[in-house]
């Protein structure tokens, strides 16, 4: 099951935070279809924040086909944003790795994720430009 992690200082809208959350969630492979998302309530009881929020996360991410409620039940996972890289791959061994050898050299959060974007910019951008040469 997920556990949302609210951060109150990001800026973000605390349903965007929740949304985004669950899409890493099925992207990382830790839900797949059939699974259930804690309910409102127990959100609410981790997290403190207002059920309605909960509620319209949910809502938007039964809009976008991932999720749906279930009259009673609760809400569950329809489908995976499909992933061939899960959450205990090598490749999520290197990128800790990588995280470590960052924060040894000083670099917060956001100074990561900033320079993980340039990078992957970059790789996207050069393989656009070589798709158009070709």
């Amino acid at each position: 099951m997920v556990e949302y992690r609210i951060d109150r200082r990001s800026g973000v809208a605390t349903y965007v935070q929740i949304v985004q959350q669950t899409k890493q969630a099925l992207r990382l492979g830790l839900l797949e279809p059939g699974d259930k998302l804690p309910t409102a309530r127990e959100v609410v009881e981790a997290t403190a924040i207002n059920p309605n929020t909960v509620l319209k996360a949910y809502r938007e991410l039964e809009r976008e086909g991932l999720v749906e409620a279930r009259r009673g039940l609760g809400t569950f996972v329809r489908r995976s944003l499909g992933t061939s890289t899960p959450a205990d791959s090598p490749l999520r061994a290197e990128l800790d790795a990588w995280v470590t050898r960052a924060r040894a050299a000083g670099l917060g959060r956001d100074d990561m994720a900033a320079l993980f974007a340039s990078a992957l910019d970059d790789r996207f951008t050069q393989e656009h430009a070589k798709g158009d040469q070709e």
